[in-house]
């Protein structure tokens, strides 16, 4: 989907049954995507390139909850049986190494070359909402202004997005509370709700573009009658009666503004480990750095662009030593951005609520606790002023 089009769903609901999935995914790949979907590896769901429908985590999800991940089994044969996994479409969009330039020494001087290799046009099956949400907040920071990125802008204006609504909510997840799921509102190319009952097994698919519409028009559908919309409505409606967690928003950015001398930042900081898991498996976080190599003989060099975390030392070095040198001060900053002057620069929460950095930090901190805590420090400190 371009990035300035087909936002906003289309009326027409159609139903796949899922025995023709795999014309689905044809349909898909004969518009020339390579498709990047969930599938099982090294005890994880993760995304990758899928070649069949049998690649997807057949009646496969898991169980989370704060520095837990685990698969489990899942009756019914659900394609999208599972929340989410460690990783995130940024990693496609926003790849974790790049070569920016590379320099060469010939006879004649220094040759700069620039990688002007086919962009790829990668289609994403089983974006949830939450991770739509953020790679629409991607999408202003990189793609706005002056400063757009390349790499960013190429990959997404020539990626195919189909979404799949949530049909259950895991231990850590909190978009209802974020207001980003769990059902898609925009922002895809095709939408997907999976619908498992006693009719049998099919997907409610909505077109939100007209690439959706191109691929839709190669796939065998049939008109979704009034229970199918029902039945998919009551699906989303559960998943969002069932979240794991939830956050209370209100006057969040002022409430964390007003925190930072209170004590409960060190108590986090005895906890975190500055491992920096939540920025790596959070889908808006980009910090990154570029590093300058060359060869051995210093006829070669490269300029390189990494991932890079707030919660390292290294990250706010400047001459003299680090910025933010206690873990106390990098939690903070991370965690009032996020909530907090993310709202200044972008204009919207930095958080989706998904819940990765909770799941996958090995401490089990837990951001809908710390914020609570933070509120609870601020509501403490009004009282005894009272």
């Amino acid at each position: 989907m371009t990035m300035n089009e087909g936002k906003s769903a289309r009326p027409d609901k159609k139903i796949l049954a899922a025995a023709d999935f795999q014309r689905l995914m044809d349909a898909i790949t004969d518009k020339g995507y390579k498709i990047i979907g969930p599938t099982v590896r090294d005890g994880a769901i993760v995304y990758d390139r899928l070649d069949s429908a049998s690649s997807l985590p057949v009646g496969v999800g898991e169980e989370q909850d704060a520095g837990r991940y685990r698969l489990a089994k899942r009756d019914g044969g659900a394609l999208f049986g599972y929340t989410i996994g460690p990783q995130s479409w940024k990693k496609f969009l926003f790849p974790p190494r790049v070569t920016l330039w590379s320099a060469e020494v010939k006879d004649s001087g220094i040759k700069i070359n620039v990688d002007n290799s086919p962009v790829p046009r990668f289609a994403f099956l089983g974006v949830r909402p939450c991770e739509l949400s953020a790679i629409a907040i991607q999408d202003k920071i990189f793609t706005g202004g002056e400063n757009a990125d390349g790499v960013y802008a190429a990959r997404r204006e020539k990626a195919l997005i189909v979404a799949v609504n949530c049909g259950r909510a895991d231990g850590t997840c909190f978009c209802v509370s974020m207001g980003t799921g769990p059902k898609a509102s925009g922002g895809y190319d095709i939408a997907l709700t999976e619908i498992i009952d006693e009719a049998g097994h099919c997907f409610l698919v909505e077109s939100g573009s007209p690439q959706g519409d191109s691929v839709l028009s190669g796939v065998p559908l049939k008109e979704a009658s009034a229970h199918d919309i029902a039945s998919a409505e009551a699906i989303v409606s559960e998943t969002a009666r069932n979240m794991g967690r939830k956050i209370d928003t209100e006057g969040i950015k002022k409430l964390l503004y007003k925190s930072y001398e209170a004590a409960h930042w060190n108590d986090v900081a005895k906890r975190c480990l500055a491992c920096a898991n939540c920025t790596m498996v959070c889908p808006t976080c980009f910090c990154s750095t570029v590093e300058d190599v060359t060869d051995l003989a210093g006829a070669n060099a490269e300029r390189r662009r990494r991932w890079d975390s707030c919660f390292t030392m290294g990250f706010t070095y400047i001459h003299g030593g680090s910025v933010r040198q206690s873990i106390k001060s990098r939690y903070r900053h991370w965690m009032i951005h996020k909530l907090a002057s993310w709202h200044d620069q972008f204009g919207t929460s930095g958080c989706v609520g998904c819940g990765r950095c909770i799941t996958w930090c090995p401490a089990a901190i837990d951001i809908t606790e710390e914020a609570r805590a933070a509120r609870e420090a601020i509501d403490g400190q009004k009282s005894e002023a009272d």
